[in-house]
């Protein structure tokens, strides 16, 4: 075991008492592939479903995917090689049994997206177009209009959901906390979910939703950091609120930062992605001298999984005192750009780099959180009555560094898995309990100063002074109060309390496994850090706790 911090942080969020209550079965939090998908396959079996969405239908994650979803679909291919490429990527920290379960349902899940609508790319003799990107030995990641794979499929999935009236979206909705029919461990769970909803008519402000069940579909934790490729919508609020709620976070210390995302001089927020796809079709990384700095470092070069590439663009920097390095794609071609990568090429055209003539100039940022909600192999959480699936959830299928292209068919693998047994378990209709804890907010003002420490104490590399310097920054940020009630002031503490939790499990995490890099402990420790660290919350109180494993439970080490 280890000491762990127990840090005070707020707990349940002050809300003015609910203006409108509705009812529901089911509450699906998230409008991405994984919460479209199981709202999707929830109906027919139960009779009220309610997808909440914070912005428009379109406005998460999914929509950004470029580079594709990765399955076993190629004639070549097999689901255990693609178990072995997951494997290996999650260094040791896979549930292996996730990861069986991933790669074997993957195809159908594929084939059924494909059935609903979905035009994935294909060749021109009329066979699906299969392209290969980091960490992968095979050519298994479909995509769509080259580079637009996760507008496509979030196309789709809209276009089913409005032939669905049984399905009622709510969106410009924030939810604030999870409502519980009593505590925990007296056998309560879920009874319903705060929102606060702007501008939905009747619906407007602050209201309940009355349920048998709550999905969370929620999306990652990228705007904790000042430089992300996550929507301004991924602040967490998903794991904020199931952390509020009693449920377990697992492996959030396992940020994976995406190697090549452009670099924009004092740019912030979200930021421009140049998909891996693109090293996948014969880009490479280059230094200011032009030399190339991935042979030697890895079998697969520049393809190399996204924590072996990122961390040798940083090391590469930090050498040279450069902000950057450089992606060179020019070899690829005009024509080839316009057809494979008409987004990008677009995107990185808008910001003055023509790829076709230029080097681009790339930098890690924040791309994807492979810990979240603690689940079992049905999405089941440690609330009863509460699910969650994709980003917001830890299925243990990414362990410390997600597969590139794994993430979209982990959302609807286990979305679908959701749906197979979420009828049968259906609380009985209750009323929430009154819950006298409040916590205040702190002020939405303080988000850059958070943002900026995250990145600069608990980005790419991390060190026990550095993350010292963020712990005490978050515990002072933690004792301020907002003045006002609002979405900002709302967000900015869920990233507040979600941040804590990390710097607190990458302090604790001794080594580097993965896409959690120690400075000051640069090698794997399988003797002593083979295991989960798991975040609790109790009255306002986070608390660590390390599950320990032996590696050989979890697959290849």
């Amino acid at each position: 075991m280890v000491d762990a911090p127990v840090r005070r942080v707020p707990g349940r969020l002050t809300a003015p008492p609910p203006g409108w209550t509705t009812t529901s079965d089911v509450v699906v939090i998230g409008s991405g592939i994984a919460g479209l998908t199981a709202a999707l396959r929830l109906r027919g079996q139960v009779d009220k479903i309610l997808v909440v969405t914070k912005d428009v239908l379109a406005a998460g994650s999914t929509q950004w995917a470029q580079g594709g979803i990765a399955a076993a679909l190629g004639p070549e291919d097999t689901p255990e090689q693609h178990e072995v490429d997951t494997l290996v990527a999650g260094a040791g920290a896979c549930d292996a049994e996730a990861v069986r379960i991933l790669v074997n349902e993957g195809p159908e899940a594929v084939r059924e997206l494909i059935a609903l609508g979905t035009k994935f790319d294909h060749s021109p003799d009329g066979e699906l177009s299969l392209t290969r990107e980091g960490g992968h030995h095979r050519d298994r990641i479909a995509h769509a209009g080259g580079d637009a794979t996760g507008a496509e499929i979030q196309r789709a999935l809209i276009a089913a959901i409005e032939q669905a009236p049984e399905i009622e979206v709510v969106q410009h909705a924030l939810a604030v906390d999870l409502l519980l029919d009593g505590p925990l461990e007296e056998g309560g769970g879920i009874a319903g979910v705060t929102l606060h909803v702007m501008g939905e008519g009747q619906r407007d402000g602050v209201g309940a939703v009355h349920c048998r069940a709550v999905v969370l579909a929620s999306g990652g934790l990228g705007q904790v950091f000042s430089q992300t490729t996550n929507p301004a919508v991924s602040t967490g609020d998903g794991m904020a609120v199931a952390l509020r709620a009693g449920a377990v976070l697992r492996d959030l210390e396992f940020v994976q930062f995406h190697p090549t995302v452009m670099y924009l001089p004092d740019s912030r927020g979200q930021q421009p992605l140049i998909s891996e796809a693109v090293r996948g079709e014969g880009a490479f990384l280059v230094d200011f001298e032009g030399n190339r700095f991935m042979q030697g470092v890895h079998e697969l070069a520049d393809l190399a999984p996204r924590d072996v590439v990122a961390k040798a663009i940083t090391r590469r920097m930090n050498e040279t005192g450069r902000p950057h390095m450089w992606l060179d794609a020019r070899h690829l071609g005009a024509a080839f750009w316009e057809r494979r990568f008409p987004t990008i090429l677009a995107t990185t055209r808008s910001h003055g780099i023509d790829p076709v003539t230029q080097l681009i100039p790339v930098a890690p940022a924040c791309h994807y959180a492979s810990g979240g909600v603690r689940t079992d192999l049905f999405g089941r959480t440690s609330v009863p009555g509460l699910y969650a699936t994709g980003e917001v959830a830890c299925s243990g299928v990414h362990g410390a560094n997600r597969l590139a292209s794994n993430s979209l068919l982990e959302g609807l693998v286990f979305s679908r898995r959701i749906a197979d047994v979420l009828p049968g378990e259906l609380r009985p209709p209750s009323v929430p309990a009154v819950d006298g804890r409040t916590a205040g907010l702190v002020p939405g003002a303080v988000r850059r100063e958070l943002q900026e420490v995250m990145t600069s104490r608990v980005g790419v590399l991390r060190n026990a002074e550095g993350l010292s310097d963020a712990a005490q920054l978050l515990d002072k940020l933690a004792g301020l109060r907002a003045d006002a009630v609002d979405q900002e002031s709302w967000e900015t503490t869920n990233l507040l309390t979600i941040s804590a939790a990390l710097t607190d499990a990458a302090a604790l995490r001794e080594e580097t496994r993965g896409s959690h890099w120690r400075e000051d402990f640069p090698e794997r420790d399988d003797a002593r850090w083979a295991g989960h660290f798991d975040v609790v919350m109790t009255d306002g109180e986070t608390t660590l706790r390390f599950d320990a494993e032996p590696a050989t439970d979890r697959g290849v080490s």
